[in-house]
């Protein structure tokens, strides 16, 4: 058999356990796996071949790594205006409660809503942060 079908097989094998896994690195592999096949085509010897394997699927790792390092990280669920429309929303607050929280209204109903950590309880605009189960945590607008 020749040395591309070989890198070829696995290469494929390497996608075939990417879907089954989910590990988004195994296609990094992958493409190294595909140079080295190509390499192969090209008539290359078969210890070039493992370098090519090894310099493409290993740098596409280190890459891919430092691209994910500079993306800044994803706020939690809860905090996420992606996940929930009501994160960024501004809500106006009459008077709080001796223990921070209060009463708001907002899209038509009423909400329990509670200052977060470190905001001091005055009355005016304020801005939605989190969603913890049904009650808004507030910072000032």
């Amino acid at each position: 058999m020749a040395d591309s079908t070989l890198w070829w097989f696995a290469a494929g094998a390497l996608v075939a356990a990417e879907l089954v896994t989910g590990t988004f690195y195994l296609l990094m592999i992958a493409t190294g796996l595909t140079a080295a096949a190509l390499a192969a085509h090209a008539g290359v010897d078969s210890s070039w071949q493992w370098v090519t394997a090894a310099l493409v699927g290993g740098g596409s790792v280190l890459i891919w790594r430092r691209l994910r390092k500079l993306q800044a990280p994803v706020a939690p669920a809860q905090a996420n205006h992606d996940v929930n429309m009501d994160i960024g929303e501004t809500v106006h607050v009459a008077s709080f409660q001796d223990d921070g929280s209060c009463s708001v209204h907002y899209r038509g109903a009423h909400w329990d809503a509670s200052l977060a950590v470190g905001e001091p309880a005055s009355g005016g605009t304020y801005r939605i942060v989190e969603v913890v189960g049904s009650r808004l945590i507030l910072k000032k607008a």
